[in-house]
């Protein structure tokens, strides 16, 4: 009996370390990868929205990149060198520009203070007491007392995750300050900021988090966020200062048609067809589209070419309806069109290099050649652009550039395998040392370390047994 009890200990036992060891990995492994979410004119609103913060903290525009998530949970992050993570349900949740200004300032303030590399030295502090106290509850369970040795390691987890959570609790007090100088630095009123962790503090009230400190939680709580902020931000001279109607306007299209994609249901109920302005209008768009109602998206997207004939954004999203429904003969000239209002936007040019392929017609193959040619040579991390063109190679005949153009899509959509397999069938039929070779060669060295990488992790992996 004792005997077995022991036994149900260690097992017992083994189950915790197990689900330490799981959850220390999650702690420290950036960011898993999600859905992004890519669009021209958001992007662009991103850009133009971060611009000046991006300078007040001293950093480079054209380094720094806002890149949106699919998740419709409230939040943005900072995963890796200088690029800001913003999930979807955040854009959806603010009221305004101004607000989603806030968050990136905040964000920014992480870029800057290297949070990566302070995050390492925190998850180091903490592996340090949580593996001293596994082994201190593995000698105490092989002597014959697992409740004891589970103590322990419970112990040393509460420790070591109290010095990980002090460790960025204090990381975010320092990017809000951070966050408040730059948006102060750009002229920009804190307004959005206080309003936004005042809805997330109603949020905390929602699911009952009442507590009046902050010590287990990896954010201090949003009340004191908000004291500390107030104070900063009312003394400064852009507290009343409005956000460009022109930026705001922007930001309001973005939202709805953000809402329309990721929610088309919720869309038609936020934005009935009562309401006839521009977001109405893009929100149903998209939703109808998404919805399989290919008449009334089109009626939308007829609605807002109404107000606008030369926007190169409504351009796009009639030409995306036609292709997308079938139409892709009828949506050439709408995207032509676009392509020429917004030359310096290569997803347009690629939803216009799809639609010349989709039509199946040899004669339009020349021209989406040079079109998507043009598009990756402004942006070569657009996998579908790479399909297209691969299907463009393959139907000219030329195998070798079709499997380079499949690598490089693979590539950026993290399938290392089957970007390692179409590099080697492109390096076969391309001639050595020529660029088109070298680029194959550097994918399959990339590929293959990273399926190595993988080898290694399921191979140093605990057992689950």
């Amino acid at each position: 009996m004792g005997q077995r009890a022991m036994i149900r200990g260690s097992s017992r036992l083994a189950r915790l370390v197990m689900l330490w060891l799981v959850l220390l990995t999650a702690v420290a492994r950036p960011a898993a990868a999600q859905q992004i979410l890519r669009d021209s004119e958001t992007e662009l609103l991103f850009r133009d929205l971060s611009k000046p913060l991006i300078e007040a903290a001293g950093l480079r525009p054209d380094n720094v990149k806002i890149v949106l998530i699919r998740d419709d949970s409230i939040n943005a992050f900072v995963a890796q060198g200088q690029v800001v993570y913003v999930h979807s349900g955040l854009i959806q949740k603010a009221d305004n520009a101004n607000q989603l200004q806030g968050v990136i300032a905040h964000e920014l303030g992480h870029v800057v203070q290297g949070v990566q590399i302070r995050m390492g030295e925190g998850v180091r502090s903490a592996t340090a007491i949580t593996i001293l106290s596994l082994l201190l509850g593995i000698a105490a369970a092989a002597a014959g007392a697992p409740d004891a040795g589970m103590g322990v390691m419970m112990a040393g987890q509460r420790a070591a995750m109290g010095n990980l959570m002090s460790f960025t609790r204090a990381q975010e007090s320092s990017a809000d300050l951070a966050g408040a100088s730059y948006l102060s630095k750009a002229g920009i009123s804190g307004k959005g900021s206080i309003a936004f962790f005042r809805k997330l503090q109603n949020q905390e009230y929602r699911l009952a988090v009442y507590a009046q400190d902050s010590y287990d939680r990896t954010h201090p709580l949003s009340q004191e966020r908000v004291q500390a902020l107030m104070e900063i931000y009312q003394r400064d001279p852009a507290w009343n200062r409005e956000t460009d109607p022109a930026l705001e306007a922007r930001f309001q299209r973005v939202k709805a048609k953000l809402t329309g994609y990721v929610d088309p249901k919720n869309a038609v109920r936020a934005y009935p067809e009562t309401d006839t302005s521009v977001p109405g209008h893009y929100a149903r768009a998209y939703a109808y589209h998404l919805g399989a109602y290919p008449d009334k998206a089109l009626s939308e997207a007829n609605a807002l070419l109404a107000t606008a004939p030369d926007d190169p954004f409504f351009l796009e999203l009639k030409g995306q309806i036609l292709l997308e429904s079938g139409r892709p003969r009828e949506a050439l000239a709408l995207l032509r069109r676009a392509v020429s209002l917004a030359p310096d936007q290569p997803m347009i040019a690629v939803l216009l290099g799809h639609a010349l392929v989709a039509t199946e017609d040899p004669a339009n193959l020349a021209e989406a050649k040079s079109v998507l040619m043009a598009a990756v040579n402004r942006d070569n991390e657009n996998p579908f652009a790479w399909l297209q063109l691969g299907m463009i190679y393959d139907r000219q005949g030329d195998r070798p550039r079709a499997a380079l153009a499949m690598a490089e899509s693979r590539n950026l959509e993290g399938k290392p395998k089957l970007a390692l397999a179409s590099a080697r069938l492109a390096m076969a039929g391309i001639p050595r040392g020529t660029p088109d070779y070298l680029r194959a060669q550097d994918i399959a060295l990339v590929s293959q370390a990273e399926i190595d990488r993988d080898k290694k992790k399921r191979k140093d992996a605990p057992s689950s047994e």
